[in-house]
């Protein structure tokens, strides 16, 4: 039997972003509904993302979060995210351990930028964020289709507990 007979086939079929973003309307607090599981959020619930503009077109980026095992400290990332498509500002660049960045790509967007899907090209990571800490089932639902569709794979996702 081959070795590669086992190994999980990567999507790497070519992934859209949306086609234009405003980042005025996309700065500010998004909440985090649910991702991928990854070490860096390990243990993480009350999820939150907080994007500012910077006068050199750059966005500050705080990610937060509560961990409940460690007496529900608060655990804290400070970043620089950068504009690598200036023609949609969809695909950007983010690092939180210069000069290792990250590629942050806005899969989908509410047009009143109330949720957002984010993704990488890898597949290796997806995020649903929202303005609001909780979102209805029923867009729940719709969001998880899309990140099917977009070929990743849903029974990856982690729901995140939020206050």
């Amino acid at each position: 039997m081959s070795i590669t007979c086992c190994a999980r086939k990567k999507n790497t079929a070519p992934l859209d972003t949306v086609p234009a973003v405003d980042l005025s309307q996309y700065t500010g607090r998004w909440f985090e509904i649910a991702r991928y599981p990854h070490r860096f959020e390990k243990g993480c619930s009350a999820v939150t993302a907080d994007y500012n503009m910077k006068a050199d077109g750059t966005i500050e980026v705080l990610n937060q979060c509560r961990l409940e095992e460690d007496g529900n400290r608060i655990k804290k990332a400070h970043g620089t995210a950068k504009v690598v498509d200036t023609q949609s500002n969809a695909k950007l660049k983010v690092s939180f351990f210069w000069p290792f960045y990250g590629d942050y790509w806005i899969l989908k967007l509410d047009t009143d930028y109330k949720y957002v899907i984010v993704g990488t090209p890898s597949r290796e990571y997806v995020w649903i964020l929202s303005r609001t800490p909780m979102i209805s089932e029923q867009l729940l639902e719709e969001l998880i289709k899309d990140i099917r569709s977009f070929g990743y794979d849903t029974d990856r996702l982690i729901m995140t507990k939020q206050p």
